[in-house]
């Protein structure tokens, strides 16, 4: 790299910045751009509600407290530092009774922001897509399956294994067993 090649030209070459600035100088009889480097500092406590049992941030105005360069190479670095925390409660939708649940969302990389993963991190939430994935699971193995589909019509139809079946699991409920479809029924 030549000695006099600023910055702003080797980032050019690595990574084009998004914004430039320039503005032009009349240096003697000729028009010189000169280029302005862009910095912009955020002053924020981005750590949502920390941790009670974590060592806490050091204040603002602590000399300790230094600026700290976030790109895209070491943002799940610096976040995986800040440890931000969201903690709440929130109605629960699932059993519609008016209840809250308390909810509490750690982020450590941008990948933690996918909607999967935030529902891994509630419990509710996290047993019905476990709950959604296994019956995927059933559906692609029962359309391939004539066996194990006309097996599950049996079963669906007839109220007594139905029960046996229900008690067996540990998840016998016998208003939903009253109500069991019938063959002709789940085939339409």
């Amino acid at each position: 790299m030549p000695r006099d090649e600023s910055l702003q030209h080797k980032l050019d070459r690595v990574r084009p910045p998004r914004v430039q600035i320039t503005y032009d100088v009349e240096v003697g009889d000729a028009e010189v751009k000169k280029e302005l480097p862009f910095v912009m500092g955020v002053l924020a406590d981005l750590s949502g509600h920390p941790d009670p049992d974590a060592e806490p941030l050091p204040d603002l105005k602590d000399e300790k407290r230094k600026f700290v360069e976030i790109n895209r190479d070491n943002f799940d670095k610096v976040m995986k530092g800040i440890k931000p925390r969201l903690a709440l409660r929130v109605e629960n939708k699932i059993e519609n009774d008016q209840s809250k649940i308390g909810v509490e969302l750690k982020f450590r990389s941008m990948e933690d922001f996918e909607p999967t993963n935030v529902v891994n991190q509630i419990e509710p939430l996290r047993k019905l897509l476990e709950a959604r994935q296994r019956l995927a699971e059933l559906k692609s193995k029962i359309v391939t399956n004539d066996r194990l589909d006309s097996l599950l019509q049996r079963i669906i139809s007839d109220t007594d294994q139905l029960k046996r079946l229900g008690r067996e699991t540990g998840h016998f409920d016998e208003s939903a067993t009253e109500q069991a479809p019938t063959t002709e029924e789940t085939q339409s």
